[in-house]
């Protein structure tokens, strides 16, 4: 295997916001149909993991509320999304009943979180890091709403360390774009972020969903 950067480091640029909102409102009535089955077993591990940092969780990103009921009754859950349509969803779900007690469902910019410093356990970000206009900063959002011996989860998939899948991800990155996707996001974007971090304790990648095609990133914040 070798590493995607000796392949390339040409990546496609970060999406237009509005793109991403758009195809958003458009994926919002398929979403569970196309995505619940397919993610379920890694999503169902990254709550167990997150679940596991402590007591109160900030879902970024919280889609339709697919993982909403996946946390255990001891947690309380807090979901934005920049779609309307995906948080009118979410909100259905939570009122149907979860075991978690649902702190709160808004519409909210990732880049510019509301909450104060420190304020969650965990952060999980499912899908997400590899869509918004500008990843790094909304990884700096996310770790600063974290307390001290907290932990920030990310489930996505990445650009592949295989050179040949790696190209064919790069050259179909184009046109997946126009329906939410972005198969050429390299993981160096994280490390190089998390790099900058001097809090940081510790980066976990661990491999997950179909063939591996999916990490659970654990990126850990010192005490």
């Amino acid at each position: 295997m070798a590493d995607s950067s000796s392949f390339s480091s040409t990546e496609s640029r970060d999406p237009d916001r509005g793109i991403m909102q758009r195809a958003y409102q458009g994926w919002a009535p398929f979403y569970d149909l196309v995505c619940g089955g397919l993610f379920a077993p890694s999503r169902r591990r990254l709550v167990s993991l997150a679940s596991m940092a402590g007591r109160d969780v900030l879902e970024i990103g919280v889609g339709t509320g697919l993982s909403l009921g996946d946390y255990d009754a001891d947690i309380v859950v807090t979901g934005i999304d920049a779609s309307d349509a995906m948080i009118a969803r979410a909100k259905s779900r939570a009122e149907a009943g979860t075991r978690a007690r649902i702190d709160e469902l808004v519409v909210m910019d990732a880049e510019a979180l509301s909450f104060p410093e420190k304020r969650f356990d965990a952060v999980v970000a499912q899908f997400l890091i590899t869509l918004v206009p500008n990843p790094e900063s909304v990884l700096d959002e996310a770790y600063r709403v974290l307390r001290p011996g907290g932990a920030l989860f990310l489930l996505n998939h990445f650009r592949s360390a295989n050179r040949a899948v790696a190209a064919m991800e790069t050259r179909a990155a184009p046109f997946m774009h126009h329906v939410g996707l972005r198969p050429d996001f390299p993981f160096e974007r994280v490390t190089d972020w998390a790099a900058t971090k001097p809090d940081l304790s510790n980066i976990l990648r661990i491999p997950s969903g179909p063939f591996g095609c999916f990490s659970i990133v654990r990126i850990g914040k010192a005490g």
